[in-house]
């Protein structure tokens, strides 16, 4: 797990982030429980009541259920709810693309010939 200390975005948001990609995306599953919170926080150099306030944020969310004693472990994902989770990250994705091309003073012509052009790449 990557943390960047002067990202502007709080510790606990990065790895609740990217916890939350790991889940959305697979690659942990139904069943998989987080690393601990003790664990966790040592690996990372970090408090225990960050990690904490991180894995709280996705208990919160449904993503992961505690367990007293035994951790947090990850829910079921209902596909549909996968889906949706995914087409609202591409929309802020998207929004935020928008505000930046307006900011560059990019034309919508120019905005969509770039996403095709990305599209093209086949990055994933």
């Amino acid at each position: 797990m990557k943390l960047l200390q002067n990202s502007g975005v709080p510790i606990y948001q990065q790895i609740a982030d990217q916890l939350r990609a790991e889940i959305l995306g697979g690659k942990l599953k139904e069943g998989d429980y987080l690393p601990s919170i003790r664990g966790l926080a040592k690996d990372l150099k970090i408090s225990v009541i960050t990690t904490m306030k991180a894995y709280e944020q996705l208990e919160a969310e449904g993503l992961v259920t505690a367990v007293q004693g035994k951790g947090f472990y990850i829910n079921a994902q209902d596909s549909e709810m996968l889906k949706e989770q995914h087409m609202r990250r591409v929309e802020e994705a998207l929004l935020e693309a928008i505000h930046a091309a307006k900011i560059a003073g990019m034309t919508d012509r120019e905005l969509q010939e770039t996403l095709a052009a990305l599209q093209d790449e086949k990055l994933f």
